[in-house]
Formats: structure tokens, C-alpha cells, sequence
């Protein structure tokens, strides 16, 4: 019997401390919120959305496949770095069940275009992907509002034969 596998991914960006906008998150774009930090654009919910894959398939994590020393990804749009996830997860053998992704932070508010980002982010990986949103409550530093975090969970399945179990 081949058994899916999970795996999880988290990601944490700050606000631009130079006043920069743009924000980037969830594959959506709010042009008059803060920037986040990061080499790529820092769209958490697609990084931990990769990470998490990367987890599933044994692939090491988002910094040993598109790591801050390597110009390819200076700048990348989030929705890249999880098409090139996927892609890698699949050259791998794997098919993608589904990514569910939670945002953490007090903003921008995610409710009003969660089926956009649900669209964008499925598109970038090939699959069904969830997006829900939380804060904290005013705890820790999404609570402060100085940045945004991310947590994701991942179903792939293996090649038939790769954890096949006596009959």
C-alpha cells in the first residue's frame, strides 16, 4: 500500500523598516501596505506553501533549494518560488494532493480576497490550495504589527512502489 505523506512549512518576514510599500502576500498585491524584508518579495504564504512541500518529499526546505546567495531568486515573486516547488516536488515522483496555508498577522485583511489568493496560489502549484488567515490577539510581533508569518501543510503522494507494504 503506498501512503501519502505530509509535510510543513512556516514562514516569517518583517515589514521594510525603510518605509517601502508593496506588500506582497498570498499571491495578492496590496500596493499601500508596507513591504515585507526578504530576498524575493517575502510573501510568506507561498514560501511556507514551498517549504511545506519541500517537507513532504524530503527535499531539505526553501533555503537549501532557493537560497539568499543565489541572484536567480533575488526578487522572485512568491507564486515563482512555489511553481518551481511543485515542479521540483514533481521531478521528484510526487503528486501534490493539496497545500492548506494559515496567515498569521493583524494585516492586511485577507477575508475579501481569500478566493484570489485560493486561485493564484492553486495555479502557481499545479493543485488545491487553502488559505485562511488568524491573528494573534496584539501577542508577539504579528500582534505588534511588525511583520507577518505564515504556516502551511502539505499532501503528496509517492510513487506506487516506493512504500508499498507486504500483502
Amino acid at each position: 500500500m503506498t501512503l501519502p505523506r505530509t509535510g510543513i512549512g512556516m514562514d516569517v518576514h518583517a515589514f521594510a523598516a525603510d518605509g517601502r510599500t508593496g506588500l506582497a502576500v498570498a499571491g495578492l498585491r496590496f500596493p499601500d501596505e508596507p513591504a515585507l524584508e526578504g530576498h524575493s518579495d517575502g510573501d510568506v504564504a507561498a514560501h511556507a506553501a514551498a517549504d511545506a512541500l519541500f517537507s513532504a518529499a524530503s527535499l531539505g526546505d526553501l533555503g537549501s533549494q532557493f537560497g539568499t546567495d543565489d541572484p536567480e531568486w533575488a526578487g522572485a515573486a512568491g507564486t515563482m518560488l512555489l511553481s518551481e516547488a511543485a515542479v521540483r516536488v514533481r521531478a521528484a515522483g510526487f503528486e501534490i494532493g493539496n497545500i492548506a496555508i494559515q496567515v498569521i498577522g493583524n494585516r492586511p485583511r485577507l477575508g475579501p480576497r481569500r478566493e484570489e489568493a485560493q486561485r493564484l496560489l492553486s495555479q502557481a502549484a499545479g493543485a488545491q490550495v487553502t488559505v485562511s488567515a488568524t491573528t494573534t490577539d496584539t501577542l508577539g510581533f504579528t500582534g505588534r504589527g511588525e511583520g507577518l508569518a505564515a504556516i502551511a501543510t502539505a499532501l503528496i503522494v509517492p510513487p506506487p512502489d516506493e512504500f508499498s507494504l507486504p500483502v
